[in-house]
């Protein structure tokens, strides 16, 4: 993005808003007596209902929170206000977040795993259970739900929660908005959305630019993004939804991991290998999807999704020259080409059963990923860093069909149930169409299946009072990327690794402790069988093997309110103790032809820190129309591997954000400036699970600042 035009739009609409001070009116936040509760449809499957009225832990972000004072590149902007939930951004754009969910996904080496990702209804996550959020447009954002527990598992093939943003509906006015920033490290962002309403057609359009040079050295990125959403009213009992969104990421950096030793000489270094091999990775993909609605009358619903889309992938590794040499290796680039597609179809009906209300919910959902994978050396000659020889060329599919049938009933005055059951099967092919002496020819295939049941329950004590209960099943199938090398550093897939099924189960109180303040508390126990844990982690190739069985157990808990008419106060705390069962054993280098390194029982799972804090005080001047807020986030301590041979220390981070608001005539002007990380702190922003070269600490930006104006004109 050219920094003269970025600086010259942040110019010219500052110049507007001074040149205006008395004619600008304050935009405030609605003078509500009582906290609004969310309304949520994630753990009903399409069904609007409070959250506090789901037997779930379910938490709804909405559009200002995603919005104001952020730079709305990345969920980690807001999700670390979640309890249960850990975002950690890396800073490092090769990789995409690192997102867990009471401790399922954190072992993720490449893109999100063990919770399930949406857009509008439309799945980010492959039929295997991994998926991305570079796609996400937070800018026309309207909520980003959070689903977390036994819920999760009528969701299909993963075991952590679910993630779903909605954009906004356009119109009814016709409104024309652009956003600019520009911050440390060479970050620069142009947004430009276009919403409204035409005849029958709503529609929101943005498009972005973001460029960063990064906080380390060799860590640059751009990344363009478009997303479309158009509502079509058919008829009066049909609409048609339309999504369309797309990513360009050409060449994102990839400054690798840091030893112990080289995070304390150096935090903002960066790997010399991956300075020589140029690490990096481009990412291309378009997508599009349909969700069509129609009412049939008594109360019952169809609803039809359907997508397809593209994504490319191609990401240069520091695999050494050395080990390249051997028939098998497959190379040290990754180059991923994958066509993907879906249907899910449902059928609602709103009833009663015994004179009480029942909603009854069942579905079939199919997915298909086609991947054509290959493998090139990263050298040629001398040179490094280039697209050299070809080493892997296979086909590979992934596909599920599953079956759902979800209810919830008002059994009596004070109690409801919900309760659901979910069949998935899961299967991978691979075609080898690399057949060369020293590397034979490795096709094969494997399928998995599981029955996931989930049931709740809920006491409405009094308006003011629910108390619910949970128990479920679920379960995660291996990805495409965990299948995809053998620890021994034989060729072809390693499909003798396992699924790991889980049963959940938790308590909890959501309360209004006055109209003012309210709080959701919850106790959660998680133990899963056949564990997929990381075996070997080497210059961005991961193994796995399963480890038998782990255990997590936690508490979280969210307190949000109104200290007076000036401040609030947001809180989300999580404990969680994640431990594995029994003894195995593992390797500390790669490739692993003998494990032999010992891990005990009672060791913590890698990659999941102990305790997880945010709080916020927030300051409002509604004449001005600003916001002063200060927050603070404490991350435990996060062990680095399986034999738990280090550790990353607790970290204390505070960050500073004030915004303001006017109404020109037709103008919006928001402002806002951003300081992260004020005491200018050395913590580790995330862990490489396992990482054979004792690599695991992918460090955190040190003290940086953004400052950011939208303009928005009414038509």
């Amino acid at each position: 993005m050219p920094k003269l035009h970025v600086a010259s739009v942040w110019a010219g609409f500052v110049a507007l808003n001074l040149s205006n001070p008395v004619s600008a009116q304050s935009l405030s936040e609605p003078d509500a007596s009582r906290l609004l509760k969310p309304i949520v449809v994630s753990a009903s499957r399409g069904v609007a209902q409070t959250a506090d009225d789901t037997p779930a832990s379910v938490d709804a972000i909405d559009a200002q929170t995603l919005q104001t004072g952020q730079a709305q590149v990345n969920l980690s902007e807001t999700l670390s206000r979640v309890p249960g939930l850990v975002a950690q951004s890396r800073q490092n754009y090769a990789q995409d977040l690192q997102i867990s969910s009471r401790g399922f996904g954190a072992r993720s080496s490449f893109g999100v795993r063990g919770l399930r990702l949406y857009t509008d209804g439309i799945p980010a996550s492959g039929p295997d259970g991994q998926g991305q959020v570079s796609h996400f447009d937070i800018g026309s954002a309207q909520r980003v739900e959070v689903l977390r527990g036994p819920f999760s598992s009528l969701y299909g093939n993963s075991s952590g929660g679910v993630i779903s943003l909605y954009t906004a509906d356009g119109g009814p006015q016709t409104v024309a908005e652009v956003t600019t920033l520009m911050g440390s490290y060479g970050t620069q962002r142009l947004g430009l959305k276009l919403s409204g309403t035409q005849g029958k057609v709503q529609y929101n359009i943005s498009a972005a630019g973001f460029s960063t040079d990064g906080s380390r050295p060799h860590s640059a990125a751009t990344r363009d993004t478009f997303n479309g959403k158009f509502k079509i009213a058919l008829q009066e009992a049909t609409n048609l939804t339309v999504v369309l969104n797309s990513i360009s990421m050409p060449n994102a950096q990839d400054p690798l991991g840091l030893s112990r030793a080289e995070l304390q000489a150096n935090p903002r270094q960066v790997t010399p290998t991956a300075l020589s091999f140029n690490t990096r990775k481009s990412v291309d993909q378009t997508q599009g999807g349909l969700v069509l609605d129609h009412r049939l009358g008594g109360g019952q619903s169809l609803q039809f999704t359907a997508y397809m889309g593209e994504r490319s992938t191609q990401q240069f590794q520091s695999i050494p020259v050395a080990t390249q040499a051997a028939a098998a290796s497959p190379g040290g680039v990754i180059d991923l080409g994958r066509h993907y597609q879906g249907l899910d179809a449902r059928w609602i009906n709103q009833t009663t059963l015994m004179d009480k209300p029942l909603t009854i919910t069942a579905g079939l959902a199919t997915d298909t990923l086609k991947e054509a994978r290959k493998g090139y050396q990263n050298f040629i000659g001398s040179n490094l860093g280039v697209l050299g020889a070809l080493r892997r060329d296979e086909n590979n599919t992934v596909s599920d069909f599953d079956q759902y049938v979800q209810a919830q009933w008002n059994l009596a005055e004070r109690w409801s149930l919900s309760a659901g059951l979910r069949h998935s099967r899961v299967a991978f092919d691979s075609a080898d169409r690399y057949i060369v002496p020293g590397n034979g020819n490795d096709s094969g295939s494997v399928s998995y299946q599981a029955t996931t049941p989930a049931l709740g329950l809920v006491y409405h004590a009094n308006d003011a009072v629910n108390l619910y209960a949970a128990m479920g099943q679920g379960f995660e199938t291996p990805t495409l990327n965990e299948l995809a090398y053998r620890a021994n550093g034989a060729t072809g897939m390693n499909f003798g690794l396992q699924s790991a099924s889980s049963r959940q189960w938790e308590l909890g109180v959501k309360a209004d402790l006055t109209p003012q303040w309210h709080t959701n508390v919850a106790y959660f126990q998680a133990r899963t069988a056949n564990e997929i844990a990381v075996l070997t982690n080497s210059g961005g190739r991961s193994t796995y093997q399963n480890v038998g069985a782990t255990l997590r157990q936690g508490f979280e808990a969210s307190l949000k309110g109104k200290i007076s008419e000036a401040w609030t106060t947001a809180v989300a705390a999580t404990m969680l103790d994640a431990t594995y069962q029994n003894r195995f054993l593992t390797c500390v280098a790669s490739p692993c032809t003998n494990p032999t390194t010992v891990v005990a029982a009672g060791n913590r799972i890698p990659g999941i820190p102990r305790s997880n804090l945010y709080a916020e005080l927030a300051w409002h001047h509604r004449p001005w129309g600003m916001e002063a807020a200060i927050e603070w986030r404490r991350i435990g301590a996060i062990a680095t591997d399986d034999a738990n041979t280090d550790t990353t220390p607790t970290a204390n981070v505070y960050n500073l954000r004030l915004s303001w608001a006017q109404k020109i005539d037709r103008w919006t002007l928001r402002e806002f400036i951003r300081v992260d990380n004020l005491t200018n702190l050395n913590y580790v922003g995330s862990v490489i699970v396992n990482e054979s070269n004792g690599r695991f600490f992918e460090p955190a930006p040190g003290r940086n600042n953004l400052v950011g104006i939208t303009a928005a004109y009414t038509f």
